[in-house]
């Protein structure tokens, strides 16, 4: 819609003012002439309507439509009515005049009763009534033309007159409008100029006329209020698009220092403020600790003394209305009295707010903010900071629930591997006690026979003494690894008491041991592995089990070879290393490294996770999954240390970390003089192996005592108790523990029965075991363990015979 300009619009507006005078005039009376002569013919038609009407009730009672014809026709007396019809009570055509009217010019039924003009025709509707019953409707039009010929010629005689006088009052109006139509052009340009630049400061000049002066006052007042509102509303924005930011920004994090971090570094940037910084309350000691200062704070951190750690004291300062939920805002830090506003305001920050972290009712924190100008803090500023800080205490809150979340959990985490992998052991353990056994049986005659030939036999070569010192090496580490399978999961008892170790010669003894395993079975597989020996001949001893270090050691060895199958390096070293300094101001204790390291197929990060767990193996049916995790209770028992460095396609490095020896009498083993056995002694030996019974039984014999072995708990209780009648009873009697129906307990307590005094000899592999679970039987004297090893065994006959 085009927009008209406001002069034209002016001179419009007198020039229908002017001609509405005239207008007025002329019109009333041409009105008054045209209501009164066509109310006049609207009278007349009615009239001659409800005659009509009237008259044609009977027609319609009768139901004779040439009655009705009839009546109609006595319209003919009136030329100024064109047509008609009669219609009965359900609307059909009942008579129409005139009598050749078509169906097409017939005047319609619907519309409301009475007359109106309608296209230059006077129609009306008049009910036919018989008494109270509506019988039908007239419908009657007359022709208006009398009237409208009327009016043209009234018309025109006032176009003429308003014609002239229009031209009289352009030119008059003309000169006038410019008086009205400059302010409201000035006011004009003001509106377009603050719709079209959103320059509010744009007022309108002033203007002659009092409404134009009040209009345009009233204006310019709009606009300032205008303005206002906008500034506070591009303000209130901001800030609440600050917050939106922020508080998106601290959602992503779950550390304090970095949500810290982020409100401050946002607050100084587009607040913004001149210092800021959060800090923490420390109820045990009622002070606050400054936990975070803003990057663009640092400098008048410094200046204030109040940088990250620094604590501040509460009460000396005026905080504890802070610390009790409340807002404190100091428009002007010089006028008060309290030392921390002082400290501001001698550093030129005069105005600061202090707005506290709570959540839950409880204020662990607050966010300082200064300016450097005073009254610089607006109440919005005020009222944002106390909506961020209620963002900041939710998001600090949940940043510490994440953090003990993840330390529980992790702690969980680790409480179940601990579990787990105790059960592992523990399973292992009672599994492994019964195959221990068996183990033990088989080898004691070995043992037995080995360290008798090397004790007697003063005639053998070198050679077979060196195979007979290598059988009972071997033999020893048999027995300790047996042991191990049952009690590697429990940690190294304090009182035991270990040996001196030399890790160089060690290593050259595994090197010799294991030669066929990395020597001669690569070579009959067409591949060569080359072994690299390096041996720090600076390295200390060291103290342990030599047996368990070196099947560790072997263990290695035999896993660094099966990672090699396409051949490779394999590297002993020794090295001695510097222990890192102490926390707790101990000296120091250097380190002795063993390293065993490949070229083979490494491992990944999950096989190197779970590597020392007891039956996990990578070799599938070749593997039984135990010779790490024994490695790994050595290392617990030693309170040594094993360190992995693997990677796929890059070898493995097993690295055992011991503490270096110490020359202290806590770690030096006493060896005293064993009491020997200066008579011949009557022996019960009792156990279900043969073998067992026959290597004693010689070793014994050899001693010069008399031996009497029985199978198993039943004979010999019964040989005891026939020896005992017979008045020669025997001085010792050794019994194995586990045996089918009458075990060792059972034959200890039968023969304390008999003979309280008669030592009795408990022989088992379990000996460590009953031990460490005091669970030793009430009737026995001495447990000695499997495999028995004769200075043991003759020190202990010394020992329970020397009263006898």
């Amino acid at each position: 819609m085009p927009y008209v300009p406001i002069r034209k619009r002016l001179m419009s507006i007198t020039l229908m003012t002017s001609a509405a005078v005239l207008l007025l005039s002329v019109a009333t009376f041409l009105v008054y002439d045209f209501v009164s002569f066509r109310h006049l013919i609207t009278r007349h038609v009615a009239t001659l309507g409800r005659l009509v009407a009237a008259n044609s009730s009977a027609a319609l009672v009768s139901g004779r439509p040439e009655e009705a014809h009839a009546v109609l026709g006595a319209l003919r007396a009136d030329p100024n009515v064109v047509a008609a019809a009669v219609y009965d009570a359900d609307g059909n055509v009942f008579g129409v005049y005139p009598p050749d009217l078509s169906p097409a010019a017939r005047l319609p039924l619907q519309g409301a009763m009475g007359y109106r003009v309608d296209q230059g025709h006077l129609i009306g509707r008049e009910p036919i009534m018989a008494g109270a019953r509506r019988m039908g409707t007239l419908v009657i039009e007359s022709d208006l033309g009398a009237l409208l010929e009327r009016v043209r010629v009234h018309a025109l005689l006032a176009g003429i007159i308003l014609a002239v006088t229009g031209a009289v009052a352009y030119f008059v109006s003309r000169g006038l409008q410019q008086q009205v139509s400059r302010p409201l052009l000035a006011l004009t340009a003001a509106a377009r100029a603050v719709s079209d630049r959103r320059d509010y400061s744009v007022r309108a000049p002033p203007s002659s006329g009092l409404e134009l002066v009040q209009l345009t006052d009233a204006f310019n007042h709009m606009l300032t209020e205008i303005q206002k509102q906008h500034s506070s509303l591009q303000a209130h924005l901001s800030r609440m698009l600050l917050l939106q930011h922020i508080t998106r920004a601290i959602a992503e994090r779950q550390d304090l220092q970095s949500i810290f971090q982020v409100v401050l570094q946002n607050l100084e940037q587009d607040l913004p403020i001149d210092f800021g910084c959060l800090c923490l309350y420390d109820d045990a000691g009622d002070h606050l600790r400054v936990v975070k200062v803003g990057g663009r704070s640092l400098s008048w951190a410094s200046r204030l003394d109040i940088t990250e750690q620094s604590l501040i004291p509460i009460d000396a300062n005026g905080l504890k209305r802070c610390l009790g939920g409340v807002l404190v805002h100091e428009p002007d830090t010089t006028q008060v009295a309290y030392p921390f506003p002082q400290r501001l305001a001698r550093c030129g920050l005069h105005s600061v707010v202090i707005a506290p972290l709570s959540v839950e009712n409880r204020v662990f924190g607050l966010l300082v903010a200064a300016r450097q100008a005073a009254s610089a803090f607006v109440s919005a500023d005020c009222e944002f900071l106390k909506h961020l800080c209620e963002h900041v205490a939710l998001a600090t809150q949940q940043a510490q629930l994440y953090a003990a979340l993840q330390q529980a959990y992790e702690d969980l985490r680790q409480t179940q591997h601990t579990v787990m992998q105790h059960e592992r052991l523990r399973a292992l353990g009672q599994m492994a006690s019964g195959v221990a056994h068996d183990i033990n049986n088989a080898i004691s005659p070995v043992a037995l026979y080995t360290e008798s030939l090397l004790e007697r036999e003063k005639d053998l070569s070198p050679r077979a003494r060196s195979y007979l010192l290598t059988i009972q090496r071997a033999i020893e580490d048999v027995a300790s690894t047996v042991a191990r399978m049952r009690e590697f999961y429990r940690p190294r008892e304090p009182q035991l008491l270990l040996a001196r170790v030399s890790v160089n010669t060690l290593v050259e003894q595994v090197m010799e041991l294991t030669r066929p395993r990395w020597s001669a079975l690569p070579q009959q597989r067409g591949t060569s592995i080359h072994l690299q020996l390096e041996l720090d001949p600076s390295a200390p001893a060291i103290v342990g089990a030599e047996p368990e270090i070196r099947d560790a050691l072997i263990n290695l060895i035999f896993n660094a070879v099966d990672a090699m199958p396409d051949g490779g390096t394999l590297t002993l070293r020794t090295r001695q290393v510097e222990a890192p300094a102490s926390v707790s101001g101990e000296m120091p204790v250097a380190q002795v490294h063993v390293e065993v390291s490949d070229t083979g197929v490494g491992m990944n990060e999950e096989t190197r996770r779970r590597c020392l767990e007891p039956f996990f193996t990578t070799k599938g049916e070749r593997g039984t999954g135990l010779g790490l995790a024994m490695v790994y209770g050595m290392v617990q028992r030693h309170s040594a240390e094993l360190e992995i460095d693997s990677a796929p396609g890059r070898g493995t490095t097993m690295r055992l970390v011991f503490a270096a020896y110490v020359d202290d009498a806590s770690n030096t083993v006493r060896v005293q003089a064993l009491p020997a056995v200066e008579r011949r002694l009557r022996i019960l030996l009792v156990d279900d192996d043969p073998l067992l019974i026959k290597s004693l039984q010689d070793t014994l014999e050899a001693e010069g005592h008399v031996i009497t072995a029985a199978h198993g708990g039943e004979q010999g209780i019964e040989a005891f108790r026939k020896a005992h009648e017979a008045r020669n009873p025997f001085n010792v009697v050794v019994t194995d523990l586990g045996m089918p129906n009458v075990d060792g307990r059972k034959v200890a307590a039968a023969i304390k029965a008999i003979s309280a005094s008669t030592p009795i000899v408990l022989l088992t592999g379990w000996g460590q075991r009953l031990a460490a679970e005091n669970d030793v039987p009430p009737h026995v004297n001495r447990v000695i363990n499997k495999p028995p090893k004769l200075l043991e065994l003759r020190a202990v006959l010394a020992e329970l015979t020397a009263d006898a």
